[in-house]
């Protein structure tokens, strides 16, 4: 875990210039890094996943379900019910991006954007559908009692229960599951995601085919807005990827988490110019036991 007080020159040091270097030397990345000497270590690598805040879509289009191709599975299990294969529906039919089952006057987004010359667009919900995207005659399709637009509107912790059958999608909503957004719906568009939600999305995209060479991780303030149980599943999972082997490199400033790191390097002493020195690095306890390391101070609160 990287740890210390805003603008103490985390993001700088793991996003500036470590996360960089790693793609350019394992991806042959267009990515240009910080200043720096030298990076030492790269051959013990073979693969590096930058998970950041970034949106994982910017149109309502884009949702949880899409982005971890969940939704693919979804639609053909729809294509293979009697009254689809009775009306000729392909998966592409419970698509709402192209045409066949989409309501087409929203093009499927289920709402409709207004441009507001000087101000920023509004999306009003389309009066055809009724935001549900699809045609009437595509949602008279239905699997398990619901039809495809219910199951967009099915929150994740209710949609692993539902679909516990079927092995290839109950393994990827898990997964979602426990990064902490069985509270997220499977539809919600990514525009109302927050940064953290839209991270562990993209985290749980990446945990559902697990790596078999040796990946590192990097990930950027994940518990922003997570409950302490939520927090909890989370550094569950960072864990059960470091038994299997990776390395997880973490920006942290919930205690929780780097608490449960193997190893801390905090950053100070303060923010801006009196930043970007390296305090103190080792493990927790060492952290807890500098006395003019901010994080120690709280840290050796919580450890034993």
């Amino acid at each position: 875990a990287v740890t210390g007080v805003s603008g103490s020159g985390k993001s700088s040091l793991v996003s500036g210039i470590l996360a960089p270097v790693l793609q350019r030397h394992l991806h042959n990345a267009d990515t240009v890094p910080g200043k720096h000497r030298e990076l030492k270590g790269l051959e013990y690598t073979d693969k590096a996943i930058i998970i950041d805040q970034s949106p994982i879509g910017r149109t309502p289009r884009s949702n949880p379900a899409t982005y971890t191709k969940v939704f693919d599975e979804i639609r053909s299990l729809f294509s293979k019910t009697t009254l689809a294969k009775e009306r000729g529906y392909t998966p592409g039919t419970f698509s709402f991006n192209v045409k066949g089952g989409r309501c087409e006057s929203c093009k499927g987004a289920g709402s409709i954007k207004l441009e507001m010359n000087f101000l920023p667009d509004v999306w009003i919900t389309c009066d055809i559908c009724n935001g549900k995207r699809y045609t009437r005659e595509c949602l008279e399709v239905t699997w398990k009692g619901k039809n495809i637009h219910e199951i967009l509107q099915m929150p994740i912790g209710e949609a692993v229960e539902f679909f516990s059958n079927h092995r290839k999608i109950f393994r990827t909503l898990d997964t979602l599951r426990l990064v902490g957004l069985s509270y997220v719906r499977l539809g919600q568009p990514a525009t109302t995601l927050s940064g953290g939600e839209a991270q562990r999305v993209k985290l749980a995209s990446e945990l559902r085919r697990p790596p078999t060479k040796h990946t590192v991780y990097i990930l950027d303030e994940p518990t922003t807005g997570l409950s302490f149980s939520d927090v909890q599943l989370l550094i569950e999972v960072l864990l059960e990827l470091r038994t299997k082997g990776h390395t997880v490199i973490v920006i942290e400033h919930h205690l929780d988490v780097v608490k449960s790191a193997d190893w801390v390097i905090d950053l100070g002493p303060e923010g801006g110019e009196r930043g970007g020195m390296i305090l103190v690095e080792g493990t927790p306890e060492d952290i807890a036991a500098c006395e003019e390391s901010f994080t120690g101070q709280f840290l050796a609160k919580m450890l034993p």
